[in-house]
This record gives C-alpha cells, structure tokens and sequence, in this order.
C-alpha cells in the first residue's frame, strides 16, 4: 500500500470506527454504586459534603446549614492506552492485526471508570472520606458521638442467627443513621456488592424462601446483588444505598475515554522508528460520597 496522507486517514477513521463501536458494546457496572461528576477543571472540591441537606419547617428566619470546616478534594489524573502501528504493515497491507487492539483499547476505556470506582471499594477501609475518617469506619463522629458504618462479621445464610447477625445487622445500623440533629436519614440499602466468592451466599440471601437451618428468609427481595471480580478480598462485602441522588462513590470526569492518534507522516517517531500511534486518553479521577450510605464488613470474624 502506497503510504500518504489520504491513505492514513483512511486508515486511522476506519480504527477510530472499530474504537468506538467496541467502546459502546463494552460491559460495565460502575453506575450502579457511583455517581457521575462532570469536572470543569484540575480538581473539584467536596466541602459541601459535610452538609447532609434536609427539609425542615419554616419558622422564623431560615437555618441555614453552615460547611463544616473539612477540606475533600479530588484531583482528576491522566490515562492513557497507547498502540504502535508499524509502517512496514500498512505498506504490507497487514492492517487487519490492528483492529483487535483498537477494540481492546476501546474495552480498557470504557472499563476505567470501574477499575477507579471498584479500587475505591477495595480501599475503603483505609482511605479517608470527607469527614477524615476511613470511609469504612466505626468512629465517625456525629453530633458529638462515635457511629460505625464498619463490621467484621462474615455474610452468612448458615442459620437465621447468622443472617441477622451480619446482613441484618447492616441493614440495621444503616436504617438507623441519623443526621447532626437527630433526625432519622431514612437510608434503605438496596445493593449488596461482594465478590465471586461470595457470590452464592449473596443471591440465596436475596432470593432463597428459606435460609439453610429451613428456618422463612426474612431477607428475601431486600437487595440486588452486584458481583464484581475487581473486589480483591473473599470475605469483604458491602451494602450500600444507591436510592438518592448522591451515592456512595463518586467518578469525577474531566474528559470521557477518547480515540486520539499521531499521523503525522514526518513526525520523528515514524522518522526514526517507523511508527504510528493510536489509543485512548482520558481526564478522571475517584472518590467517596456520604459515608452514611454504605456499610462494609472485613467478613473476617
């Protein structure tokens, strides 16, 4: 194949079409524990969620809900998914190796808002959230007292004692949070997030009539469950509330996965080396939410 710059385009629409066609079909599951941020900047600051709005009667002037005085902010990060493409293959006509990595280019984009979220689950029990606290925590402070949104207990269905002694107990806690004013937040968990390890226990518990001591499965339809393999512990497990409009974990995007390439038919990478390059670029980052709408457990007791 003669090499010019009307073959190159050619070429390099017909990679971004494999692209874009493979980002669109690409699986992905972020969306059902986090929330989209757009990001108009470098970083974005999260102060106002310390501020957990409510409604209240109207008397007199207004109450007007101070920040408090945490900083949480989220620097948005680059990444990127480069190919090479050799000279010697366009002229040889050999283009056809290319389009499977267009398309697994396109796979790792449309799978990075997941590896950022899901890296924030497995960090959870160490990495601080707004209030400076492990997002994962059994001492967040609230109006002067000390509130968990952690466990130990591993999921179980072995008995009821069991299930309500580790899922039920989530289920609990979190229904029973409370704001600065002492005000039930009405959290309803509706997803229980764990691994493939736990995968089975997770959907008997949802879904099985009775528990396995035969005792009625007081848990049955309570949850959806989500399964993600990037979970790196056996014995984690979370439940989370995704009913309101903030969630428990947030993707900050500053710019969406995007197929880029350099063509430049004298540039000094194809000068010196004979090479091309296509892939994706993108502008985002991760971080948490309210702590209030999340519980995890180690699942190690």
């Amino acid at each position: 194949m003669l090499i010019n710059k009307t073959t190159l385009h050619a070429i390099f629409v017909n990679l971004k079409t494999t692209f874009n066609k493979a980002f669109s079909e690409a699986p992905s599951q972020w969306q059902k524990i986090a929330m989209l941020v757009p990001s108009g900047s470098s970083q974005n600051d999260y102060a106002w969620l310390s501020s957990f709005p409510r409604m209240r009667k109207w008397i007199g002037d207004k109450a007007v809900k101070a920040l408090a005085a945490f900083k949480y902010t989220i620097v948005n990060d680059d990444w990127e998914a480069t190919v090479e493409v050799d000279r010697n293959h366009i002229e040889d006509d050999q283009l056809g190796i290319y389009a499977p990595q267009a398309q697994m280019a396109a796979y790792s984009a449309k799978q990075l808002p997941d590896e950022i979220v899901f890296d924030l689950v497995n960090s959870g029990f160490s990495n601080l959230c707004y209030d400076g606290q492990p997002f994962f925590d059994t001492d967040h402070e609230v109006a002067g007292a000390s509130v968990s949104n952690k466990g130990t207990t591993a999921l179980s269905i072995a008995t009821l004692a069991a299930a309500q002694g580790s899922y039920g107990a989530a289920r609990t806690a979190m229904r029973k949070f409370k704001d600065d004013e002492g005000r039930p937040l009405n959290i309803i968990p509706n997803v229980l997030l764990v691994p493939p390890a736990l995968e089975d226990t997770a959907r008997a518990l949802v879904t099985n009539d009775r528990l396995e001591d035969g005792k009625p499965n007081p848990y049955k339809g309570t949850a959806e469950i989500v399964v993600d393999a990037r979970l790196e512990s056996d014995t984690a497990w979370f439940l989370l509330d995704t009913s309101k409009p903030v969630k428990p974990f947030i993707y900050q995007q500053r710019k969406a996965p995007d197929f880029v390439q350099q063509t430049e038919m004298d540039s000094d990478n194809v000068f010196m080396r004979k090479k091309y390059r296509f892939g994706a670029e993108a502008r985002a980052a991760g971080g948490y939410g309210f702590w209030q709408l999340a519980y995890g457990s180690t699942g190690t007791a």
